[in-house]
């Protein structure tokens, strides 16, 4: 009985022949339709993250607070450079991912004209989205310090909750989805916060989801001895949802949420 496996582990650096902002024109390589006109809001708009116009800015903002703002996170960021790779090769180059820019439409930005008038405030992304079984994942939601508790987050992740729920056939469309998933570290209360005030049913805690950068130890969990990663600890994750059968009963507040003034 002969077989193989020619499996090889997959690079973590891009190839110097390679433009690390990725390809142009950017190809999103995503398996659903992107509705520009059903992901904004009249304070706030997302499109999607385009390295070469966003990348600079996002890392310039969020780098004096790198540490805490990924807290909770298995990884962080500690280079533009790392930034780059991490879009190319886990967001742009996987097709159950995207990402999208946060632009808060209220507070012009003269040095960024590419913005479209207002100003980057964060990020927010779909992962682990599944066009065959209609699910998808909020994930990587990262607001700038200087923009949160304000409208940003509640206009941001409501109306990318709306577009994966709402139906295509609805105005503006939507992607119809059956779930929409959110993951989070269980001891990240303004993430658990947040995703019940989007009407977001919690399922449970998965226990050692995740592996973790070793320098995140504090929010994770010890391995074993013999562990094959000895030094990295392990994450819980914390699953919440919200599925199209539950949808009618809850836009209406996330509606409000949205039209809330902060």
């Amino acid at each position: 009985m002969a077989f193989t496996n020619l499996y090889t582990p997959p690079t973590l650096i891009i190839p110097v022949d390679e433009d690390p902002y990725g390809p142009d024109p950017y190809d999103l390589n995503f398996p659903f339709p992107i509705y520009l006109e059903s992901l904004q809001t009249e304070r706030v708009a997302l499109t999607p993250f385009i390295p070469s116009v966003h990348a600079k800015a996002y890392w310039e903002a969020i780098a004096p607070d790198v540490d805490s703002l990924f807290q909770y996170y298995p990884w962080k960021y500690s280079s533009l450079d790392e930034l780059l790779t991490f879009f190319e090769l886990y967001v742009r180059r996987d097709p159950t991912r995207i990402m999208f820019a946060i632009i808060d439409k209220t507070k012009p930005d003269p040095a960024h004209p590419e913005f479209g008038g207002g100003s980057l405030a964060g990020v927010v992304g779909l992962i682990n989205t599944f066009a065959s079984d209609l699910r998808s994942e909020i994930g990587h939601i990262l607001i700038f310090p200087a923009f949160q508790r304000t409208h940003v987050t509640g206009n941001a992740v409501g109306v990318l909750t709306k577009y994966c729920m709402e139906k295509p056939s609805a105005s503006p469309p939507g992607l119809g989805l059956r779930r929409l998933q959110w993951c989070c570290h269980p001891n990240n209360a303004k993430s658990v916060r947040l995703a019940g005030k989007m009407g977001m049913t919690r399922e449970g805690i998965l226990r050692w989801n995740s592996v973790m950068q070793p320098e995140l130890a504090a929010q994770g969990r010890k391995p074993g001895k013999d562990d094959l990663f000895p030094d990295k600890p392990g994450r819980d994750t914390m699953v919440l949802s919200l599925c199209w059968d539950e949808w009618e009963a809850v836009k209406g507040k996330i509606q409000a949420i949205i039209d809330r003034i902060a």
